[in-house]
This record gives C-alpha cells, sequence and structure tokens, in this order.
C-alpha cells in the first residue's frame, strides 16, 4: 500500500492492453473456477471482496478502476492503468461519510450561530460545539487507521486476488498450441506453461 495513512490506501498498476479490452480479459479471469464468486464487474470497475463467512466489521473491500494511460505515448496507445483503492465496505464507508457530512454542518452552524451571539451581545457558548465536532473528526480518521491495522491481513488477500486475476488475464496466449498424437490427430488448447504478466509492485 502506497500510504498507510490514509483512509482509503491505493496502488496504480499498468496494463498491456487498452481499457475495454483489459475489462473482457479481467471478467474472463474473474470467471474462472479459480476466482468465482470473489469479485464482481461493471463497466470498467471491478470490485473484490471478503467472503461474507470471513467479514468483519473492518473488513475492506478493493475497487479497482480500468482506465486509458493518458501518460502513455503513440506507440503505447494500447496501455491502460488500473487504480486499485481500499476502503471500508460501503455501508460502513456511508457511515463514515454520513458523520463527516453531520459534523460539518454542525460546525458550519455553531459557527453563524455563536457570531450572532457575539454581535448580539450574548455569549457565543454555540462555538463550543465546533471543537466537539473536531474531535469527532478526528476520531473517526484514528478509528479508520486502526482499522486498517485489523484489516491488514484481510487487504493483503484482496490484492494477492486482483494480481492472480492479472495473471490469469493477460497470460500470453502463445501457451496455448497446438500438438499432434502419434497417430496425427491433432491436440488442442494445451496449456504449457505459467508464464505471466508481472505484478507491477
Amino acid at each position: 500500500m502506497n500510504s498507510p495513512l490514509r483512509m482509503q490506501p491505493m496502488f496504480v498498476q499498468a496494463l498491456p492492453a487498452e481499457p475495454d479490452e483489459a475489462m473482457r480479459r479481467i471478467r474472463r479471469a474473474i470467471a474462472t473456477e479459480e476466482l468465482a464468486g470473489q469479485a464482481v464487474a461493471a463497466g470498467h470497475v471491478v470490485d473484490f471482496k471478503i467472503e461474507r463467512a470471513k467479514r468483519r466489521f473492518w473488513s475492506p473491500h478493493l475497487s479497482v478502476h480500468v482506465c486509458a494511460d493518458d501518460s502513455a505515448g503513440v506507440d503505447q496507445a494500447t496501455q491502460s492503468e488500473a487504480y486499485c483503492r481500499f476502503s471500508p465496505r460501503p455501508e460502513i464507508w456511508t457511515m463514515f461519510m454520513a458523520v463527516y457530512f453531520s459534523a460539518g454542518c454542525f460546525i458550519f452552524a455553531a459557527a453563524i450561530w455563536g457570531y450572532v451571539q457575539w454581535f448580539m451581545g450574548d455569549s457565543p457558548w454555540a462555538l463550543v460545539v465546533i471543537p466537539v465536532c473536531l474531535l469527532v473528526i478526528v476520531g473517526l480518521h484514528i478509528a479508520s487507521l486502526i482499522g486498517q491495522g485489523f484489516s491488514t491481513d484481510q487487504m493483503h488477500v484482496l490484492r494477492s486476488r486482483w494480481e492472480r486475476t492479472v495473471e490469469l488475464a493477460f497470460a500470453p496466449e502463445s501457451t496455448l498450441h497446438t500438438d499432434v498424437h502419434p497417430t496425427g490427430a491433432p491436440e488442442t488448447d494445451v496449456w504449457d506453461g505459467t508464464e505471466s504478466v508481472g505484478s507491477g509492485i
């Protein structure tokens, strides 16, 4: 993970295909027996989640967004990038955002109310709400970092699944070849290797 102090750690990985082709390959990979049920795809986004039986309150999910690599040169026009971000489960993240939004609204309202109280010559006691809300925001951020610590093992699991997806999606097609039996009958689709694209870590 690039930054352990971020609420949503992320990493970026280059993919050797343009976005539509990359997603076609990724969908094919996550539909294999090995990865079936571990990820879902919609548009250019793939979500990897922990199995329901193993989920904890802080269990993360890994969201991967595949898009064009704007920094690639003309000779690399078919390249794309996968922006991979770890987040709490959607329902937990929604709760966090709701608390943040509510705290922001209370701070704004308290500031206006406190100013009006001061302007009217009263004691601006409403301003006390501001540091309380700031403490709530700081507490949530600390809680998210603690949650990341508790879910590090599952973050590694999700990342390994993504790396395996890349391996399956971009394995060289040259490893599929046609052999001939001694009788002359052809053998098709014989897998003769495990070479794969690097994970980009």
